[in-house]
C-alpha cells in the first residue's frame, strides 16, 4: 500500500477507536452505573476517556499532516455519528430514528463543503 494512503487510513482508524472509547466514557454509565453516585460514574468515565485521548491525539497529529483543521473536525463529527448510532441502538437499546439518517445527510453536506 502506498505510504501516501497509510497516513489517512491510520488517522481514520485511530479516530474510530478513539470514538468508541469516548462514546462509552460519555454514555455507558447511564446504563451500567445509574444506581451509583455521579462521582463514581465520573471517575470511571475519566479512566475510559484516557484511552480516548491516547488515540485521539496521535490521530489528529497524523491527520493534520494530510488535512486542514476544519477537515479534521468534520471527519471527527462524521465518525462520532457513525459510532454513536450503532452504540445507541445495539448497546443502549434505543430505537432507530429516521433523524439519524437526516443528521448523516447534513454531515455529508458538511463534508462536501469542507473538502471541496
Amino acid at each position: 500500500m502506498p505510504s501516501s494512503i497509510l497516513g489517512p487510513i491510520s488517522f481514520i482508524g485511530l479516530l474510530v477507536l478513539s470514538n468508541v472509547f469516548m462514546t462509552f466514557a460519555w454514555y455507558a454509565h447511564l446504563k451500567n452505573l445509574s444506581d451509583k453516585p455521579w462521582w463514581i460514574a465520573a471517575l470511571l468515565s475519566w479512566a475510559i476517556a484516557f484511552f480516548e485521548y491516547a488515540l485521539q491525539v496521535p490521530a489528529n497529529r497524523i491527520g493534520f499532516e494530510h488535512y486542514d483543521l476544519a477537515q479534521l473536525k468534520i471527519t471527527q463529527e462524521v465518525i462520532t455519528l457513525a459510532v454513536f448510532v450503532p452504540f445507541s441502538i445495539l448497546y443502549m437499546g434505543q430505537p432507530f430514528k429516521l433523524d439519524f439518517v437526516w443528521a448523516g445527510l447534513c454531515l455529508l453536506g458538511a463534508v462536501y463543503f469542507i473538502f471541496r
